[in-house]
């Protein structure tokens, strides 16, 4: 059983910084890419920030040059730096990591963790 765990959601003043990890345990065979997604009331969910095992990153334009997902691929852990937060960044944001089985992708999600940015 593959478990993953944010931490590192709070509360925090526009303009300021947050810092989310995501750390898997259980049997992980090959990480494929590892990211971050949100989801705001009454919206759907978004991707954030994904990167691959190579490293390469795609980001939302929403948060382009303000957010930044590194991955420690020994720990299969995932880290998304937040910085110049805004009120509309505030959501529930979920870690996602798919797992490349023979072949078959399979995808894992954590619980969520919940940023809040106050104006």
């Amino acid at each position: 059983q593959v478990q993953l765990v944010e931490s590192g959601g709070g509360l925090v003043q526009a303009g300021g910084s947050l810092r989310l990890s995501c750390a898997t345990s259980g049997r992980i065979v090959n990480i494929n890419s590892m990211g971050w997604y949100r989801q705001a009331p009454g919206k759907q969910r978004e991707s954030v920030a994904i990167i691959s095992s190579g490293g390469f990153t795609n980001y939302a334009d929403s948060v382009k040059g303000r957010f930044t997902i590194s991955m420690e691929n020994a720990k299969n852990t995932v880290y998304l730096q937040m910085s110049s937060l805004k009120p509309e960044d505030s959501a529930v944001y979920y870690c996602n990591a798919v797992d490349n089985i023979f072949g078959i992708r399979h995808p894992y999600w954590g619980q969520g963790t919940q940023v809040t940015v106050s104006s």
